[in-house]
């Protein structure tokens, strides 16, 4: 029977036979291309060399980023990896003690706890949120937020007093965490907070004498550090060191707690029985330049920065400046006996009006007529009239020496930040009503400090001291000698204070008087500039200056009132009231 199956059944064909192959000339089978003329990718010497470089380029990428974390960033990298397994917190150094001439504390440092947590270990969200607000005294939402954070530390509240913290600590839940701090408290409140100025949440001086004495009441922070786990707990026996904090300096101050609170006291309320924007007071003894009390209103609480006013901070007395009004005629007074032009009895006719330039001046008083008055007089009424004449018998070459040497328009080597040096012509700036607006306190802005300063020459026999703060540190008395400088002549010093006598005595001071002493003083009536030029209506700024006891003072005070609608009598009840308490808390004794 024939077999009629296919012979090749079952075999494979030659390649050169087999669908889509063809035979190339050599004999050799390829697969066919893809179009005309392809050849297989693989096959392509272009398109080889172009995968070779992309695999050649994704390498050496990868190399040098293991080389940047290696190499160049193996310092940052091991950095960051000891700041997640090592804690380092600040031993904060107990900054310096304040105290008042008399020992009394003013401002010092206690420890107190930051409190933090560390999320990852709390195991009772609920419980750790009830905590921290009843004890801490937190929003509920805070609490809560912070609790949701996921870190092993972060802040929730600063300073914590010690006792509210440990009984917070005691409650023993899981992931609250604390470190140890340092505050600042003040033991009298916010009495003479703008002196004391305040620190931040550094512990560094921010204003006052905080700031001006920071190098010296700081000292020198500390530091720990302590090996913890990845989830933040310490781990035991792991790495641990210490550096000791090293405490600040103590400093003395010249301020007299007693007399700084009548200070307070009596401009607080003058204030508000004047109706005035704010006050100042500053107290010295003017041989020395000892401040023994210095003060603005309204004032603020350094325990609570949250409702102060940035100029509620201002220590008016060394940072504003004004025009003094006619405080400033017992400095021109000064000049013209020292140079010896006139004497205490000098008779001048005084005219109702003079000319200052293109402006009239008259006196307070409405005075309408002519009037024959010696020096004395004019310093007793106070006449603008009678102290241009006296200022055109100085003349300008020497009354621009003068301001010089009384300091007018120059820093007073007060120890504190901020001061204002004011506004005062050069020589060359002077038209032809400078010095007679001068002579009665206009036309020229001064600092109350730097007048203090100016006005203790009269005070200390013709010899000018430097206002401070500072009396001691390191056991040591601070030496203030150095900014002394003579003036004016012993008895030209002493012919102004006896005329200043007069005018407490039965003058326009006479509300200054302070019962059993000689007091020397002068009033001063300044009007307020206007921002549109010229002088608001109805607005002064009152003040009075004095030293008591006459013949050998030892207390200085100067008040200001801005802004009030009275003129210099408003000043002087608050001076007479500060001079008694200030002498009195001296131990001086009566003189008359």
């Amino acid at each position: 029977m024939q077999d009629r199956r296919d012979p090749n059944r079952g075999r494979r064909a030659p390649a050169d036979r087999r669908p889509g192959y063809r035979t190339d000339p050599r004999g050799a089978s390829r697969p066919p291309r893809t179009g005309a003329g392809a050849s297989s990718p693989l096959q392509d010497p272009t398109r080889r060399t172009v995968v070779k470089g992309l695999l050649g380029l994704g390498m050496g990428l990868g190399v040098f980023k293991l080389a940047q974390h290696q190499i160049f960033y193996r310092d940052v990298n091991m950095t960051r990896l000891e700041g997640r397994r090592l804690l380092t917190p600040t031993l904060y150094a107990k900054r310096g003690t304040l105290y008042d001439r008399n020992g009394n504390v003013l401002a010092a440092s206690e420890e107190c706890m930051n409190i933090a947590l560390n999320t990852k270990q709390i195991t009772d969200a609920d419980a750790v949120v009830d905590a921290l607000v009843d004890h801490l005294g937190v929003e509920r939402s805070y609490a809560r937020e912070k609790v949701g954070e996921d870190t092993t530390w972060t802040y929730v509240k600063m300073k914590v007093d010690t006792e509210v913290a440990e009984a917070l600590l005691d409650e023993g839940l899981a992931g609250v965490e604390y470190e140890h701090a340092m505050k600042r408290v003040y033991p009298y409140g916010t009495l003479a907070s703008q002196v004391l100025g305040v620190v931040g949440s550094d512990n560094v001086g921010i204003s006052g004498l905080e700031l001006q004495y920071e190098d010296e009441l700081q000292g020198e922070n500390g530091w720990m550090v302590r090996e913890r786990a990845a989830d933040g707990t310490y781990i035991a026996g792991g790495a641990y060191e210490k550096q000791d904090a090293r405490d600040g300096s103590d400093l003395v101050l010249t301020l007299d707690i007693n007399i700084q609170r009548a200070a307070e006291d009596a401009l607080a309320e003058a204030v508000a029985s004047s109706g005035a924007n704010y006050g100042s007071v500053i107290v010295t003894d003017p041989a020395t330049g000892d401040i023994l009390a210095a003060c603005s209103y309204p004032t603020y609480d350094p325990a609570d920065l949250s409702t102060a006013r940035t100029e509620d901070m201002n220590l008016r007395v060394v940072t504003d400046a004004y025009e003094p009004g006619s405080v400033f005629k017992a400095l021109v007074c000064g000049m013209a006996i020292d140079l010896g032009l006139v004497d205490t009895e000098t008779t001048f006719t005084v005219p109702a009006v003079v000319m200052a330039g293109d402006d009239e001046v008259t006196d307070v008083d409405d005075r309408d007529y002519t009037m024959t008055m010696t020096v004395r007089e004019i310093m007793r009424r106070s006449s603008n009239t009678g102290m241009i004449l006296v200022g055109e018998k100085v003349g300008a070459d020497r009354f621009a020496e003068y301001l010089s040497d009384y300091g007018i328009g120059e820093k007073s080597g007060v120890d504190f930040p901020g001061e204002n040096t004011g506004i005062v012509k050069e020589r060359d700036e002077y038209d032809g009503a400078s010095v007679a607006a001068m002579s009665f306190g206009q036309s020229v802005s001064v600092c109350p400090v730097e007048l203090v300063r100016a006005v203790s020459a009269i005070a200390n026999k013709g010899v000018m001291t430097t206002p401070h703060f500072l009396k001691s540190r390191h056991g040591e008395e601070e030496d203030w000698t150095a900014g002394q400088r003579r003036v004016l002549d012993e008895q030209t010093a002493e012919k102004v204070a006896d005329m200043m006598l007069t005018v407490v005595d039965e003058g326009t001071g006479a509300l200054g008087q302070v019962e059993g002493y000689e007091v020397s003083g002068k009033t001063g009536t300044a009007q307020r500039a206007s921002e549109e030029g010229g002088y608001q209506e109805n607005s002064y700024m009152a003040s009075f200056m004095g030293f008591a006891p006459t013949s050998a003072p030892k207390a200085q005070v100067y008040v200001t009132l801005d802004g009030t609608a009275y003129n210099s009598s408003v000043a002087a009840g608050p001076f007479s009231t500060v001079m008694g308490a200030a002498l009195d808390a001296l131990g001086v004794k009566p003189t008359r």
